[in-house]
């Protein structure tokens, strides 16, 4: 084939457009996997992004892939999310909100085990770069709300994590279950002011 046979590259334009379709995707695919867990039909998510199915298999050519993409999104926001200078008002809130999303969170990487069932040590390495990330930003956030006089200084960000990991155990088997109704009881039992939730 010669140069003037070949495809154009992809402009600018039209990378720009890859990129904006696959953070949809990938948006929508977590809302619909929280709601609905992971074997939720692909119309949904196509559905909830406003895209065609076509697109949604042209990025992610099987289920495991799309859930994989999807927890290492969630997972590249939670890292970066008590950054956000625009998070909350309060060391408290930005806590709870953060705790909020980490659950959501936990809902795909339940999930992540049963797409993955024949790749075992990609779980575990995917569970491990969880952890090693997650957890110095957890113990950021309960520091800053012990420090604001928020909450105990007493709480280690490991065993927090844990008891919110099996507070979500739940959502799996009861139907009207609710996370975060329970992990706000958590948070008011850390609490020296118990501030109410916004």
């Amino acid at each position: 084939m010669s140069t003037a046979d070949m495809p154009p590259a992809p402009s600018g334009r039209q990378r720009s457009d890859v990129r904006r379709n696959e953070q949809k995707l990938l948006d929508a695919a977590a809302s619909v996997f929280v709601r609905m867990g992971i074997d939720a039909p692909v119309r949904e998510i196509a559905a909830e992004a406003g895209l065609g199915m076509g697109t949604v298999y042209r990025h992610f050519p099987t289920r495991a892939d799309l859930v994989v993409a999807v927890f290492r999104h969630q997972l590249d926001a939670l890292a970066v999310a008590a950054d956000d200078p625009a998070a909350a008002d309060t060391p408290y809130e930005d806590l709870r909100r953060w705790v909020h999303r980490f659950a959501d969170f936990l809902v795909t990487k339940h999930g992540l085990a049963e797409a993955l069932h024949s790749d075992q040590a990609g779980f575990e390495a995917l569970h491990n770069e969880f952890v090693e990330r997650l957890l110095p930003v957890l113990d950021q956030l309960l520091t800053d709300s012990a420090s604001a006089g928020c909450t105990r200084a007493d709480v280690r960000a490991y065993d927090f994590m844990l008891a919110i990991g099996n507070l979500c155990i739940g959502v799996e088997t009861f139907p009207d279950y609710q996370a975060r109704r329970m992990i706000d009881l958590l948070l008011a039992g850390l609490t020296r002011t118990a501030p109410a939730p916004s």
